[in-house]
C-alpha cells in the first residue's frame, strides 16, 4: 500500500451511472506553499460532483490531495489544476470544487471553479413542502 503522496488519480465504475447523484467530499486539511513566502498555506476542500461512468477512489485521492503538501501554488491556479485533474480523471456530468483558504495577513480567499458536461442537462431542483433538514 502506498505511504506516500501520488499525482494519480484512480476510479471505478459508477455504480448507478443512470441516476444523477451527488458525491460530496470535505477535505479540510489541505496545504500547499506560497510561492513568493514558502510559508504554508491551509485550505478546506469542498468537492461537489455529478459522475457520469466513473468515480474517483478516496485514497488515491488522499494521496493526490497530499501531493501539494511542498509545492508552491498560487490558490487561483491549484483549484483550478486541481478541478482540472479530477475532470481528466473522471468525466462528471458536474463538478464544482470550493477552496476555503485559511486567513493570511487579515485576507482570506475562496475560489470556486466548476466544470460541466456539454451533453449534461440538469434536472430542476426538487423544493419539498417543510423546508430543509441539511444544515
Amino acid at each position: 500500500m502506498p505511504t506516500e503522496p501520488s499525482k494519480t488519480l484512480e476510479v471505478f465504475d459508477n455504480p448507478h451511472p443512470e441516476r444523477d447523484f451527488t458525491i460530496r467530499i470535505h477535505t479540510p486539511e489541505f496545504t500547499c506553499l506560497c510561492p513568493k513566502t514558502g510559508q504554508p498555506d491551509f485550505a478546506t476542500l469542498e468537492l461537489e460532483y455529478v459522475p457520469e461512468q466513473h468515480c474517483v477512489e478516496l485514497k488515491s485521492f488522499k494521496l493526490y490531495v497530499w501531493s501539494y503538501r511542498d509545492e508552491g501554488a498560487f490558490h487561483e491556479a491549484v483549484t483550478n489544476q486541481i478541478l482540472s485533474d479530477l475532470v481528466a480523471a473522471t468525466e462528471p456530468r458536474f463538478m464544482r470544487l470550493t477552496a476555503v483558504f485559511n486567513v493570511r495577513g487579515g485576507v482570506y480567499t475562496t475560489v470556486i471553479a466548476e466544470h460541466q458536461s456539454p451533453h449534461w442537462n440538469p434536472k430542476a431542483v426538487v423544493q419539498l413542502p417543510g423546508g430543509s433538514t441539511t444544515p
